[in-house]
């Protein structure tokens, strides 16, 4: 290694260990407190919590979750670090009432992610949700319709749109460095355990599994649906691909800039390994394909791979992107940082850097209080990446490839897949999102 390169190095992980730290609010910004609610305290919604509550210029006024047992927990970290404890609720529309409340963090799982944040854009809250921000494909065009309709801010929590490192690595390629870029892929290589297999029981008492479901069909409770395993299951989750995936493929399409949805999608998978109650692929490989680019004439395609029982790294990175121009390539790990290739795989640079939260919500503050002018996860950058995991998980299913008409977003010549663009709901409920 080269003394230049080894002082490239040294300075990128200074960097990046000052990233992870967050950025301290000014003192202008902690004069303009902005007063939040977190909806659904579990493993994401933890850490939401953990940083929102070191933060001088946020009021964390509510915590709100359905599990008393998680929201017990999440008040003791608040506690910890603000002396005081927040006010819980385990209905999100107790703070959506409150007209003292500027945005809500939404941390539920998948199956609430659309509902409630349509909720709350209504309700005239900021939102900040959870990936991927809808179960289905008809619910992120809802949001995008709710973003408009309100007039509120809606930031994605795919944070890598916010980690410098990252950022600088899409510069690059958007500035030509590789060429111009005609295929990404993005891939989840990592070793997953079983859900093992279940038979309904009783919900837990600590558990207003009712309220939990929501505006989802009502099904019997399963001990391998909670917590964090509702994932696994259609009508909650998205499978892994929704889950680690969307953050690479976010990546892969940022890179790629198509502008638009896809007009094919093929995928290939299944449960390979797994002998569980499971209902999503384990190993999928999809491909689709993006229309004409306005400016050069040619076509684009993206590539995902998965593979959840194969614990080694791809390409160095067990999570990661790929992005292949005419000139070069770029690899990207979701949490360790990229190389930049030349022709004859001559590496040009090379950064390291780990995903930061905190420049992630600071991006939200800022763009609520005016401070910036552009969320760097927006609803649309959310839907057309959700749209991505959707769209393979329905090609899985169907076994075929599937025709997609961007401007309408439904599967064209194929009634059967088309009726998975969408979801059914419990018969009258509240929270059922409405177009």
């Amino acid at each position: 290694m080269t003394t230049q390169r080894r002082t490239f190095l040294k300075a990128a992980g200074i960097g990046a260990a000052a990233m992870s730290v967050g950025q301290r609010p000014s003192r202008a910004a902690e004069s303009r407190q902005l007063v939040v609610g977190v909806i659904g305290t579990g493993g994401m919604g933890t850490q939401h919590v953990r940083a929102l509550a070191t933060r001088q210029d946020v009021d964390l006024a509510y915590l709100c979750d359905a599990d008393q047992n998680r929201l017990a927990g999440a008040v003791k970290h608040v506690e910890e670090a603000r002396g005081k404890a927040p006010k819980t609720v385990k209905d999100l529309r107790q703070i959506l009432d409150d007209a003292s409340v500027d945005a809500v963090f939404i941390a539920t799982p998948d199956h609430w992610h659309a509902p409630a944040s349509i909720l709350a854009l209504d309700a005239g809250k900021h939102v900040y949700v959870e990936k991927p921000c809808c179960h289905n494909i008809r619910e992120g065009g809802l949001m995008v319709e709710a973003v408009r309709r309100s007039g509120k801010l809606l930031q994605v929590g795919t944070q890598s749109r916010s980690t410098a490192c990252v950022a600088e690595a899409i510069r690059r390629v958007h500035a030509g460095e590789i060429g111009e870029v005609l295929v990404a892929k993005a891939w989840n290589s990592q070793r997953r355990g079983s859900i093992g297999k279940t038979q309904p029981s009783d919900p837990p008492a600590h558990l207003d599994y009712d309220l939990w479901l929501g505006p989802a069909p009502e099904v019997p409770f399963r001990a391998n649906m909670l917590p964090a395993i509702w994932r696994w299951w259609y009508d909650f989750g998205c499978g892994d691909i929704g889950n680690d995936g969307v953050h690479d493929i976010d990546v892969a399409l940022w890179g790629l800039n198509p502008g638009v949805h896809p007009t094919t999608a093929a995928c290939l998978g299944g449960k390979y390994f797994f002998d569980d109650d499971q209902q999503f692929p384990d190993t999928q490989y999809a491909v689709f394909e993006y229309p004409q680019d306005g400016s050069s004439g040619k076509k684009k395609q993206l590539i995902f791979e998965q593979r959840i029982w194969s614990p080694y790294a791809q390409e160095g990175y067990s999570n990661g992107a790929a992005l292949y121009g005419e000139e070069g390539m770029l690899l990207i790990g979701h949490t360790s940082g990229w190389r930049l290739y030349g022709p004859r795989n001559k590496l040009l640079a090379e950064q390291i850097g780990r995903c930061d939260l905190p420049a992630h919500h600071q991006n939200f503050f800022d763009c609520i209080r005016g401070d910036q002018k552009r969320l760097n996860a927006d609803v649309t950058s959310g839907h057309r990446a959700a749209t991505v995991v959707h769209l393979a998980n329905i090609a899985a299913r169907m076994g075929r490839a599937l025709q997609f008409d961007p401007q309408t977003e439904k599967i064209v010549n194929d009634a059967e897949a088309n009726a998975l663009v969408a979801r059914e709901y419990r018969d009258g409920h509240w929270a059922v999102p409405r177009a």
